[in-house]
């Protein structure tokens, strides 16, 4: 983090001090900007608030963005994630995943939020290895889905109300997931035939499509910032916590709750987490849901909602990062602390999944998880 001056910055210090004036009646000022290393397309300040400490907190942070698109459309991420955080505020502090939001203004851009403070990054932690820190913040971050998916199940109607208000268009925000998965159905196979010279069998595919299906229908959905990447995650005093709502919205939470023990699929990042972990991270997470959903108590039900999430990953980072890219997206992915070559990731993946679902007994997806891994070692991918 550095001590930062520059036109930007001092624009959005200007506009944040405007919006907090007004929200608290009197004159702020907000002194000595550190940057907290926004992604190129966002200022991502934290500010010492003076004049006004009584009222708001000692320190700030701010992050702005570019209301608009550049065809003139509402930058709709944006606008997401004011959605999102003004939903996990209003939530119990124990049960609030991220920061809270102090101000916004949708004009400028502009999320004025809580400072978590100089805080861990998981990446830092996970690439240790299998170490006790890194198995305690598992754990933690298992713990803190599990306290965000049962304060928010059966609010999406209000989170659809708040979206609605901060102006994102009709018909949004809509299951991305879906969206991006459901047409993988049709075209990775050819894919990964060309590609990798494997063919699913059709009851490989068919258990993909219900997978997929399942991961898509209106059960067991909740609240998620839907892009947990390592270095969206931190440490503090109270656990884990989630940064970057962008695509916040509801899904299913299975797709959350394997979205780590699938090697974090968004991005390169190769993170082996062994079985014990694993299954210290599904207990952990049903210890905070079991009242919400108490089917999940039994572990059969359990295990093979666990599956289908892991398979809908392992299908869906297999479509995105199957062939080379140069999208801005995986270049970051390639700087990432826990980046790894596309061969090393993916074949982790499937490794992954063919142990589950070995222990599952689905022989299908045992066969398909063997035979995309031993084509992933012969290709080469770079």
């Amino acid at each position: 983090m550095t001590a930062v001056l520059s036109d930007p910055v001092t624009e959005t210090i200007g506009v944040a001090r405007e919006v907090l004036s007004r929200r608290t009646g009197a004159p702020v000022s907000l002194l000595d900007p550190v940057d907290l290393g926004g992604d190129g397309r966002a200022v991502v300040l934290r500010v010492r608030v003076v004049d006004n400490s009584a009222i708001l907190p000692r320190t700030l942070v701010l992050k702005c963005v570019d209301p608009r698109n550049r065809d003139g459309s509402p930058n709709v991420g944006f606008l997401r994630e004011t959605a999102s955080y003004q939903l996990i505020t209003a939530l119990a502090s124990r049960s609030r995943p991220g920061p809270a939001l102090i101000a916004y203004d949708l004009s400028a851009g502009l999320i004025v939020l809580t400072d978590l403070g100089d805080h861990g990054a998981v990446s830092a932690l996970l690439r240790a290895g299998h170490t006790p820190g890194a198995k305690n913040t598992l754990m933690a971050m298992a713990q803190a889905l599990g306290r965000m998916h049962a304060a928010t199940v059966g609010r999406e109607e209000d989170f659809r109300a708040l979206a609605a208000r901060v102006g994102i268009p009709a018909g949004r925000p809509e299951d991305h997931f879906r969206a991006l998965s459901m047409g993988t159905i049709d075209t990775l196979p050819e894919r990964i035939g060309r590609r990798l010279s494997v063919k699913p069998s059709d009851a490989a595919l068919d258990r993909i499509t219900g997978a997929i299906s399942s991961m898509s229908d209106g059960r067991f959905r909740a609240f998620s910032s839907s892009d947990m990447c390592p270095d969206n995650l931190v440490v503090d005093a109270g656990g884990v916590r989630f940064l970057d709502y962008e695509w916040g919205g509801y899904r299913n939470v299975f797709l959350d709750l394997t979205y780590p023990l699938m090697s974090f699929p968004g991005c390169l990042c190769k993170v082996d987490i062994d079985g014990e972990t694993a299954d210290a991270m599904i207990d952990a997470w049903r210890a905070e849901v079991a009242s919400i959903w108490p089917q999940l108590a039994d572990d059969s039900y359990l295990e093979a909602r666990v599956l289908e999430g892991r398979l809908s990953w392992a299908w869906l980072t297999t479509a995105r990062f199957l062939e080379a890219s140069s999208t801005a997206r995986t270049a970051a992915a390639h700087r990432h602390h826990l980046a790894a070559r596309r061969a090393d990731v993916l074949r982790l993946r499937w490794e992954l999944l063919h142990s589950a679902a070995e222990r599952a007994g689905d022989e299908a997806i045992v066969e398909l998880a063997a035979d995309v891994t031993d084509a992933l070692d012969r290709v080469g991918l770079p």
